[in-house]
């Protein structure tokens, strides 16, 4: 696979279709932690939705050879309409150029260096025009994170990345027993306190948990989650409501709602409107005008209690 430049470069004359900002979900996380196997599987598993991903890598870029349709000297095309290019030291030269690509995509992925920051590739990205960030996700590798924690050299990064996750993903729990796996996640709880934890092996974090870009709740509902470790319930909404004390209800902790996102029409009238739940966090936005009705929650089984969500939703109505 060839090397690629600083930035993904399109001829500028081609039509841009930047109505609303791009967006960008960041995956961070150190060395071996497992975000190229995060992004490979996102690209596997996108069901049409279009990923323009980028990465700061300094030799090929490291994505499967059999998702590869074309490649260029700056490009790559993925099947499913997805792209990938690296950005080196320039990022937001790259996500200009990415702008003016003539599809626009649905999301921005990017993956950090392991040794990156996320809220300062966040920061970057806040700064630019046309473009929003959407999340940050952390991936820890199971078996040392701990470790490498208290390391004097690389400790503080460890500690700095885990402190921006939006969502903490222990990967490679295959490789360590209940307790230490126990152990690991009561100690995330404190380490990064802000952060929803879930746990993964080879990565495979569902697209609708790992990306704040929801598809539809139609959509959600037939997206089969990674190796049965996620359910879903979605909530209809058939008549206009106050979402702001509904979003409030949803992120009540003993729910153990990873996700939720769905449409909504708003009391008094107006727009139709979006919402977004990562853990504990929510956001309400404008939504597209013919969006289906209905909110998706999304948790991990034997946590994830459908009948008390519907109760503190109906409650919250």
């Amino acid at each position: 696979m060839s090397k690629f430049g600083a930035q993904c470069k399109v001829d500028a004359s081609l039509p841009q279709q930047m109505s609303e900002p791009l967006p960008v979900t960041i995956i961070g996380g150190y060395l071996g932690a497992g975000k190229t196997t995060l992004v490979n599987h996102l690209l596997r598993t996108a069901q049409g939705r279009k990923l323009a991903v980028m990465v700061n890598e300094f030799g090929a870029l490291p994505i499967d050879e059999d998702l590869i349709e074309a490649q260029g000297d700056d490009l790559i095309s993925i099947a499913g309409g997805c792209v990938c290019c690296t950005f080196g030291s320039d990022l937001s030269a790259a996500l200009i150029e990415l702008g003016k690509l003539p599809v626009r995509p649905d999301q921005v992925v990017i993956e950090c260096s392991g040794v990156a920051i996320p809220s300062a590739i966040a920061a970057s990205v806040t700064l630019l025009e046309g473009f929003a960030p959407d999340g940050t996700v952390v991936l820890v590798d199971a078996e040392t994170i701990r470790t490498a924690a208290i390391d004097d050299y690389i400790g503080d990064t460890i500690l700095r990345q885990l402190a921006d996750a939006d969502l903490a993903v222990i990967n490679k729990a295959d490789l360590v027993d209940v307790p230490t796996l126990s152990a690991l996640e009561s100690w995330l709880s404190d380490t990064a306190p802000r952060a929803k934890t879930i746990v993964s092996e080879h990565s495979k974090v569902p697209l609708d948990i790992a990306l704040g870009l929801g598809a539809t709740p139609i959509q959600s509902q037939q997206m089969g989650h990674a190796d049965g470790l996620f359910d879903s319930i979605a909530l209809p909404c058939a008549d206009p409501l106050d979402g702001e004390p509904l979003a409030k209800a949803l992120t009540d902790p003993k729910l153990h709602i990873t996700r939720a996102k769905g449409f909504f029409d708003p009391i008094p009238d107006g727009p139709r409107k979006a919402l977004h739940i990562v853990g504990h966090r929510w956001d309400i936005t404008d939504s597209p005008p013919n969006a289906p009705l209905g909110i998706v929650c999304i948790g991990v089984k034997g946590q994830f209690e459908r009948d008390l969500i519907r109760k503190t939703a109906k409650e919250a109505l």
